[in-house]
């Protein structure tokens, strides 16, 4: 898979079938685009006035200039959303001849199953493959389907878990010739290294390829369904389907898989609505054709020191823009069912994760120049940078809202400025057509949320599967408030993240947490008193100069100030499960759990019980012939001295190991670093057992 240039002009290979643009493609983007800009000049014009009608300083230029931007932002989500909502009602969504119901297509490919996993729970990944395996089974099909678990993994406890779990799961199934193990040693350029190491080596043998997550579940009918369209469709580069976020037990969890389950197809339906075969990768869940990726989607690495340069880290973007630049269209179904994953269960693992996608997202300023790329791709790079960039923007336009109320009550007026008149420039604030503008964007930010409910309500299977059309409207509700309050404590998050990324802090790479989210409350207070002493120092700047600002700022301020309550409240899994037995936020697939799902779940109850204690996996695996002889089968070809780099942390690992008299002494002496070395050695193994025996 070459590296590609951004600067280098592509092969464009335009290809006949779907990748075709209709003639109405362009006015239904014209409709999306033009509607948000017309909506925002509108916006625009009315906040003029709010300012100053006769002519606005310095302070309100910036601030109409702030409300501008983020009006476009919420506008455009509005008119994405308007355009979603009729196919969403007809039930379509699909396209490229995919059906939902009804025989499924016969196949004559075979397709990969990639499953990159970094430092996750074994238990919980072999979990969803087997499920996901025992479905594609029962389709029939599985002989089109071979599974590749691809390990990151650096902690060498988790690492000889995955290795004992995979066994298992191969025993289990029977899937010997068609489930398969590879750990890389050395995690060069993340998960987008990972699935291009397997193009590599193994993509040549399978035309179409399946990215899967940890937390991810896939119906085997769906697996096949989009198996057959991408074997139909020879021009088509990418089949990206819509995850349902299932499995919530915290209220933060529940809120997210409430919003995406009924928000999320409103939005999906719009975006693939006018982005047509220039849609995007959402990184996982989605079928890609092994060629199109291997000729078009190698990553450039960036100039310039990380965290802007080097390796990119939201690779699925960039991805699909490289595809597309070449030709290939990428589509988007979100009328097919059967594609699952999970939320993180806290604010506080949002913010870990969000970091790292902050930093890849802003290093995609660096991609938007290449040659080639299609405008719709520019824009999805584009609204990606945005997605982080408009809460410093949200922040800064708060302020200047304070300055300006500053101004006003404080700073004299320039009636006649430096200009002789008649008649004196009285500064003014509109405080009716404020109230009408602050009216205007409420509606347009929470316009979508009501539309879907509206095709909750058409739709008889989803409205009893939310609880009915009230629980339905309650759940809604709790939603928007909790998220209000919530904004403002992200809006912090994402600031002091760019702010760092800007200044050189890189991310780094940590694994996600998936449990049940339950954070120590002075590890809440540690990571979020800054964000309640800053509310509520605002509060006393908005109360002393007016307390009429106060209370249009009150719920970003209330927010603010009750955010530790609020990180603590929703981390829970007690008042998660508390609502869900109300029957609030609750979703069709908790109801009625799909067959893949519920094994998935069940499989990994039996798994977590199990499960031995920390540490134990080495011990097994030096008492059992059979682990250990499968750990010696899946390393690498052994390092030959003088022909391949030397490796300070074996070398350091191995002294530490003839050092110790004992095992117990050997663990406690060596890192974690130096555990993987040792092994990942044949010396170090050897020195183990031995140890092992003393």
């Amino acid at each position: 898979m070459p590296v590609q240039s951004l600067s280098s002009a592509p092969h464009v290979d335009v290809r006949p079938g779907p990748s075709t643009r209709a003639p109405t493609l362009w006015l239904r983007r014209l409709g999306v685009i033009g509607g948000a800009v017309l909506l925002t000049l509108g916006g625009g014009y009315e906040m003029y006035f709010v300012l100053n009608g006769n002519g606005p300083n310095t302070l309100g230029l910036m601030v109409l200039a702030l409300f501008v931007v983020l009006f476009a932002w919420i506008a455009l989500a509005f008119t994405s959303a308007l355009g979603g909502f009729i196919p969403l009602l007809r039930g379509g969504g699909l396209g490229l001849g995919i059906v939902r119901d009804g025989p499924l297509p016969e196949l004559t490919t075979r397709t990969a199953l990639l499953l990159p996993t970094y430092n996750e729970d074994p238990t919980r990944v072999m979990a969803g493959l087997r499920a996901i395996y025992e479905s594609l089974d029962a389709t029939g099909k599985l002989p089109h389907f071979d599974l590749f678990i691809l390990s990151d993994t650096t902690n060498p406890d988790v690492w000889l878990e995955e290795e004992a779990a995979f066994l298992a799961l191969r025993d289990a199934t029977g899937g010997h010739t068609r489930i398969f193990y590879r750990r890389r040693p050395k995690n060069t350029e993340r998960k987008a290294g990972n699935v291009g190491e397997w193009v590599r080596r193994f993509g040549a043998a399978y035309p179409q390829m399946i990215t899967l997550d940890a937390d991810s579940v896939m119906d085997g009918g769906t697996i096949v369904r989009i198996a057959g369209a991408m074997e139909r469709h020879p021009g088509v580069g990418l089949i990206q389907t819509l995850p349902v976020i299932v499995n919530g037990s915290t209220l933060f969890a529940r809120m997210q898989q409430f919003a995406g389950r009924v928000y999320g197809p409103l939005i999906a339906y719009g975006i693939a609505w006018w982005h047509g075969p220039d849609s995007n990768y959402w990184g996982h869940n989605a079928i890609i054709r092994t060629r199109a990726f291997a000729e078009q989607a190698g990553l450039p690495v960036l100039e310039g020191r990380r965290p802007i340069g080097g390796h990119i880290l939201s690779h699925d973007f960039v991805e699909a823009a490289l595809m597309r630049r070449g030709g290939w269209s990428i589509h988007m179904v979100p009328g097919l069912a059967g594609s699952y994953e999970e939320s993180p269960p806290s604010l506080t693992d949002i913010a870990i994760r969000d970091r790292r996608w902050c930093q890849g997202n802003l290093q995609h300023a660096g991609v938007l120049p290449a040659r080639g790329l299609h405008w719709v791709s520019r824009l999805h790079l584009l609204m990606g940078i945005g997605s982080y960039v408009t809460s410093p923007l949200w922040l800064v336009f708060l302020l200047c809202g304070i300055l300006i109320s500053l101004q006003s009550r404080f700073v004299k007026p320039e009636y006649f400025g430096g200009t002789k008149t008649l008649y004196p420039n009285w500064p003014q604030v509109d405080p009716v057509l404020a109230k009408w503008v602050f009216i205007g964007t409420m509606a347009v930010l929470l316009a979508p949320k009501l539309l879907a409910y509206v095709a909750l309500l058409c739709n008889p299977a989803d409205r009893r599967g939310a609880g009915g059309a009230v629980r339905a409207l309650l759940s809604l509700l709790i939603e928007t408030l909790l998220g209000g309050l919530i904004a403002p404590i992200a809006m912090l998050i994402q600031t002091n993240g760019v702010i760092s990324i800007l200044a050189g802090r890189d991310s780094g790479w940590n694994a996600q947490r998936r449990d049940d989210g339950r954070i120590p409350l002075r590890l809440i207070w540690a990571g979020y008193w800054r964000y309640m002493v800053f509310g509520l120092v605002l509060a006393g700047i908005a109360w002393a100069v007016s307390p009429a600002l106060f209370a249009w700022m009150s719920p970003v301020l209330l927010g603010l100030a009750l955010a530790v309550p609020l990180v603590s409240l929703t981390a829970g899994r007690s008042s998660g499960l508390a609502l869900r037995r109300l029957g609030l936020l609750r979703i069709p697939e908790e109801v009625r759990p799909p067959a893949v799902l519920a094994r998935a779940v069940a499989l990994q109850a039996v798994a977590r019980d199990a499960a031995d204690g920390p540490g134990a996996s080495l011990i097994r695996m030096l008492e059992d012939p059979s682990l250990l002889a499968a750990h010696r089968a899946m390393l690498p070809p052994a390092r030959i001295p003088g022909r391949d780099p030397f490796e300070p942390l074996l070398a350091l690992g191995l002294a530490k190991l003839y050092e110790a008299t004992t095992f117990d002494q050997a663990l406690g002496l060596l890192t974690l670093p130096e555990r993987a070395a040792i092994l990942g050695s044949d010396a170090g193994l050897e020195r183990l057992q031995v140890l092992s025996r003393l």
